[in-house]
Formats: C-alpha cells, sequence, structure tokens
C-alpha cells in the first residue's frame, strides 16, 4: 500500500518516526512518502520535504511568509496527485495539515489524522471541518475519547500516548559517562526546561534560576533547545551552580532529581520519566489575559489535564516568583511528597494506555485501507 505522511514539527518528525517502522511492520509492501524530518528520514522511504522548511510560528511571521506557504501548499497537492496515496496520514500540525485534507477528500484520498488537534483547548469549531475531512482520527489523551465521541458524536480510536514509545525505545546513556561529557559533577541534577522560544526561555530563566543558591547541594542543569544556539544561554551561566547540556533533554530527566518545567508537553515527558516537577508559566501579561479568556481549562499541565485533578503544583503569573518556587521545589525534595508524585505518576502512565501507541495505529490504518 501506498502512505503518504505529513509532519511539520520535530515533534511530529519523533511520532512519525515510530509511526513509519510500525507500518512496515504491518505492511512489508508499505511505499511511504512523507513531509518530516530527520528521524523519519532514517526509518526509510522518501522525504519530500523537511519540516525546518515549514517552521513559521506567530502572525507576523506568518503573513511575512505567506507567498512560501501557499507555495508549499500548491506543491503538497501535485505531489499527492503524482503519488496517488491509498491514504494520506497527517501528523498534529493543524494550520497546514486540515488545509490539505479538505481537498483530498473532496479529490476521494482516504484521510487519517493521528495526534488530532487540540480543540478541547481552542478553536472547537474546527470540529465541523475535522467531521467533514477526517475519514479516522487517532487520539492520544483519554480525555478526547469522550470530548470527541459524546460531545461531538464523532467516533474516534484512542491509541494511548506514542511518547511512551519514544521514551521506551530511545537508546539508553550512561550517567557517568553523561556527567562526564557535559562537565557536570555528582550532585543530584535539579533539571530546567524553560521552553524552545527565545522570548519564552528569557523570560523563564531568569526567575527559574532565581532560587539557585538555596539549594548548593544541587546542580540545576538548563535544557537548550536544538533551535536556540549556545551562545544565546551563556547570559544564564553566571552562577557555578548552574549548567547546561543542548538538545540531551531526555538524557537529563533520565538523571534528574526534580525538575522545574515551563508548561507544555516537557510536563508530560517530565512525568513520564518519573521525576516530581513544578510546572511555571509566566506570559505576557495582556498575551495571558486574552489567552485566559479564549481558553477555559482548569489546568495548564497535561499532567494535571489527564488526571483531572493537581498532581503537580502549577505556578502561574503572578505565583510565578523566586518565594514560591523555592517552597514548591523543597517539596519536591522531601521523601514522602516524591513517593506520592512516583506513585500519582504510575497511575498517568496507565491512564495513558502503556506501550504501543504506533503499533495499535498502524493496526488501525492498515486494517482500514485493505
Amino acid at each position: 500500500m501506498k502512505y503518504y505522511i505529513i509532519a511539520g514539527e520535530a515533534s511530529g518528525d519523533l511520532h512519525g518516526s515510530n509511526l513509519m517502522r510500525a507500518l512496515y511492520q504491518e505492511d512489508a509492501n508499505a511505499d511511504i512518502r512523507f513531509w518530516g524530518g530527520d528521524l523519519m528520514q532514517e526509518v526509510g522511504g522518501t522525504l519530500v520535504k523537511h519540516y525546518r522548511d515549514l517552521a513559521f510560528m506567530g502572525f507576523a511571521e506568518v503573513v511575512m511568509n505567506l507567498k512560501t506557504i501557499l507555495n508549499n501548499i500548491k506543491f503538497c497537492k501535485n505531489d499527492i496527485e503524482k503519488f496517488n496515496p491509498d491514504v494520506i496520514i497527517f501528523i498534529d500540525y493543524p494550520g497546514f495539515n486540515m488545509r490539505i485534507a479538505k481537498w483530498a477528500k473532496q479529490k476521494g484520498i482516504k484521510t487519517h489524522y493521528y495526534i488530532a488537534p487540540q480543540i478541547w483547548a481552542w478553536k472547537e469549531n474546527r470540529i465541523k471541518a475535522i467531521k467533514r475531512d477526517f475519514d479516522k482520527l487517532f487520539v492520544i489523551l483519554p480525555f478526547e475519547k469522550d470530548f470527541f465521541e459524546v460531545k461531538h458524536k464523532f467516533p474516534v480510536d484512542f491509541v494511548g500516548h506514542p511518547l511512551i514509545d519514544a521514551i521506551h525505545n530511545r537508546k539508553k546513556t550512561d550517567e557517568t559517562q553523561f556527567r562526564k561529557e557535559n562537565n557536570l559533577d555528582e550532585k543530584p541534577i535539579i533539571a530546567i526546561l524553560p521552553g524552545s522560544r527565545k522570548q519564552e526561555i528569557s523570560k523563564m530563566l531568569s526567575v527559574m534560576l532565581s532560587i539557585t543558591n538555596d539549594f548548593k547541594d544541587h546542580q540545576f542543569v538548563i535544557a537548550g533547545a536544538p533551535s536556540q544556539e549556545f551562545e544565546f544561554y551563556k547570559q544564564f551561566l553566571t552562577n557555578k551552580n548552574v549548567k547546561f547540556v543542548s538538545n540531551k533533554t531526555y538524557d537529563l530527566l533520565s538523571f534528574a532529581t526534580a525538575a522545574l518545567v515551563t508548561s507544555g508537553t516537557a510536563t508530560l515527558e517530565t512525568a513520564l520519566f518519573k521525576v516530581p516537577e513544578v510546572v511555571c508559566y509566566k506570559g505576557n501579561w495582556i498575551s495571558y489575559q486574552i489567552a485566559k479568556r479564549i481558553i477555559t481549562l482548569k489546568y495548564i499541565s497535561l499532567v494535571n489535564l489527564i488526571m483531572d485533578k493537581q498532581v503537580v503544583t502549577e505556578l502561574i503569573q503572578d505565583d510565578c516568583n523566586p518565594k514560591r518556587i523555592k517552597e514548591e521545589l523543597a517539596k519536591l525534595l522531601e521523601i514522602n511528597h516524591r513517593n506520592h508524585l512516583l506513585a500519582e505518576y504510575d497511575i498517568l502512565e496507565t491512564k495513558l494506555g502503556g506501550i504501543g501507541a504506533s503499533q495499535k495505529t498502524a493496526q488501525l490504518i492498515v486494517k482500514e485501507i485493505i
């Protein structure tokens, strides 16, 4: 069978690569053509466009690159028609993917969406287009099944979260070697995950690192984003108790005692590595006020959203200050609190369906198109 996959971001490349491995296992004759990245390319198939050529974030950047975006859409449609796939598999990246899906559905091509857009958080009106343009929807969060099936009467398949596969399948690193290669001493590690965008990192690191002198028996290690150069982080490395590693977040989490994490997927990754964490978020005041009115969720971290209760502490806006961060980090180092959190993390992983999301999705896709 012929599969056309579109992943437009680094996370999509990761999950797309695991899905491709599973598709090759399920269909020995699979012919895969894709938009993605290095990880997908390592698996096989034919890379059409790399996601680094597609990453336009923010209103102004989208407007400035509108011609390129429209040309990419046109090119993608032409490429799909030439390849004539049995199915198109869309991975997240809704702004681009939903445009292509609308066109593909009208052409009579099967459309499957893996890792559906988070319309339960915002842009819920996209449900109309999803119901119209997609034959199958594979969701990765347990509450999404009720959201789509009960609230919106649209049947979906809950396949589990692919992060569990990504973490389970990753190549393990020796701790002694990791510490030596990254100039880390023997003190316990507090991982600092400040996000991936410059503005976000600058705002979060300044407050996250404000409490380093209160925990001199630990070393604070910043997880550098692959999208940022080391020169940008140098300004934050003035305290000898603060270290830095680049593009090694999973290795860092596997050896961390605790973590301070900016909201996002990283909150879930940290929990799946069984690292007690405090979730921190401090945004532009105006942007936060707008977001608060658009996004009506009880929590900002995926951990708490999935568990439907506060498992990890969330320090948001004014609460994200040195005094509160110090208090909550100290709690993470207490044995009773740590044990309670780790027990909750085990329940979380069970709720997410355990390993096998990629395999389940591949099986369902192959079964549907044969």
